[in-house]
């Protein structure tokens, strides 16, 4: 953080997001952590009380900052780097104001970009929740009962979630990306839209949360999506499954059969230094070969997307797209999930996380990948 803010010519950064003080401190406030270019760092809190340690000052307002920096010996920075994407524009203006208007770079990327190679600890802390969001999956044949609705399934499921250790919620970066457990999509409810950045929509309960499990009676005929978060450990894993109500059309074990092929050639490709474009090229290349473009990350509205990093939040970088300029470097984790919409049927495919090494990709979430009769 302090070569960056250096590289950037400015004088400090300033830390607001509960998922960058966490990554940072190991903890989160209400407060602010300030990071000068040079010396040590300075956790500025205002709830919660009892932390106590070298550098550690309890404050009311941020107005109270610049006094505690001169008592310090600090000296006002001049240019100032903030989260500029995700901090509020009031929370800017009144950092900006309290500290003599300094000039405001931004450093939101920059963490994201720190984020996205995990130390040793953070991939086992990734692996063994990778472990637990297998366990749980392997229980779907035993929570389904006939008569459900996908919401009475994702109800049965989310327990079980709970009770094998599941933090509750998952972060998510972003605006209008509101948290959420995860996404069940049954029959055409699959292609239903969403406003959110993520695979696949579907309509949801309500207008107010428009995304996943709608309602839909689990009826034979239909496939079911499960993409329930990871969310284990707070560095998290992803993982999507598909499974078939009693029976169903086999256009649906054929695509299916083509979204597991891509993972394997992805397998074969990916390492560290490879091109991110380059891995959804070939999938949207044999996609083509397959005849499926018109049913491939959705039908009315497709996401041109097949992957994503993975970590604290679930949409980390990389992304996997043809325009990225990002390369796979060791330590990176990424969620591969190419998915196809088949009208009638639902959503067929399959998502795992892998972690990039030298030489190949790991994959963590093992667990079983063809189509599961319920």
């Amino acid at each position: 953080m302090q070569q960056i803010i250096n590289d950037k010519q400015a004088d400090a950064c300033i830390v607001v997001t509960g998922v960058n003080h966490y990554y940072l401190t190991g903890r989160i406030v209400d407060g602010y952590l300030y990071i000068p270019g040079e010396g040590k760092p300075l956790l500025f809190v205002k709830r919660p009380l009892g932390i106590e340690g070298d550098g550690v000052a309890y404050i009311r307002k941020p107005e109270q900052i610049p006094d505690l920096l001169r008592r310090d010996n600090r000296f006002l920075p001049k240019r100032l780097l903030l989260e500029s994407e995700v901090v509020s524009f009031a929370t800017a203006l009144r950092l900006q104001a309290a500290l003599g208007m300094p000039e405001i770079g931004n450093v939101s990327s920059d963490l994201r970009r720190i984020r996205s190679v995990k130390s040793a600890e953070e991939l086992d802390e990734m692996r063994a929740c990778a472990r637990i969001h297998a366990s749980v999956y392997r229980q779907i044949p035993s929570i389904y009962q006939k008569g459900m609705t996908d919401i009475d399934f994702q109800i049965e499921l989310e327990h079980a979630m709970r009770r094998a250790g599941s933090l509750g919620i998952f972060r998510s970066y972003g605006e209008n990306m509101d948290i959420f457990m995860g996404s069940i999509l049954a029959g055409d409810n699959a292609a239903a839209g969403s406003p959110y950045d993520f695979a696949l929509g579907g309509r949801g309960a309500s207008a107010s949360l428009p995304l996943g499990a709608s309602g839909v009676a689990l009826t034979p005929g239909l496939t079911l999506m499960v993409d329930m978060a990871g969310n284990y450990r707070p560095v998290m894993s992803d993982m999507t499954r598909t499974f078939v109500i009693e029976r169903v059309a086999d256009e649906a074990y054929r695509a299916h059969q083509v979204s597991i092929d891509i993972h394997t050639a992805i397998m074969g490709m990916a390492k560290a230094g490879v091109p991110c474009a380059e891995l959804y090229l070939l999938a949207e290349q044999m996609v083509k070969e397959n005849g499926l473009e018109a049913y491939f990350m959705g039908t009315k509205q497709q996401a041109k997307f097949i992957g994503h990093g993975v970590g604290l939040e679930i949409n980390e970088p990389p992304v996997l797209t043809a325009r990225s300029k990002e390369v796979l470097q060791p330590g990176m984790a990424i969620a591969v999930e190419p998915k196809f919409v088949l009208p009638g049927i639902g959503a067929v495919g399959v998502e795992n996380t892998y972690i990039v090494h030298e030489k190949e990709l790991e994959k963590i979430t093992l667990c079983e990948e063809s189509l599961v009769v319920l």
